[in-house]
């Protein structure tokens, strides 16, 4: 299902450099479920049951979500859920996290 996803991903727009497409939130939830991605110094894994693992030098578990068009975590002890818009680069794969005040993100699949 997931590489139907990305093909489908793929085949949305024509390729030029840096394009990021905005994903919505039955894509979010394909792209994400099960998978495991890689940051500059940390990596993550979200899996289907909700639970999401992150690891920057220790483990840290906490919860996500889809919520609308976007994903959303929540981090123990903290309460409440943070959300963010999901892109996909469709030229190397990449996904990006972008925050309410712009802040990003970028992963790459863990190969």
């Amino acid at each position: 299902m997931r590489a139907l996803v990305i093909a489908l991903i793929l085949s949305a727009a024509p390729a030029t450099a840096d394009t990021w497409i905005k994903l919505d939130g039955a894509t979010i939830e394909d792209t994400l479920n099960d998978t495991t991605w890689d940051y500059k110094a940390a990596w993550q894994t979200f899996h289907a049951s909700g639970r999401t693992l992150y690891n920057a030098g220790r483990d840290s578990w906490g919860s996500w979500r889809v919520q609308g068009d976007q994903y959303c975590s929540e981090w123990p002890p903290n309460a409440g859920w943070d959300c963010y818009d999901l892109y996909f680069d469709m030229d190397l794969g990449r996904i990006k996290f972008v925050g309410r005040t712009g802040e990003e993100t970028i992963g790459w699949p863990r190969t």
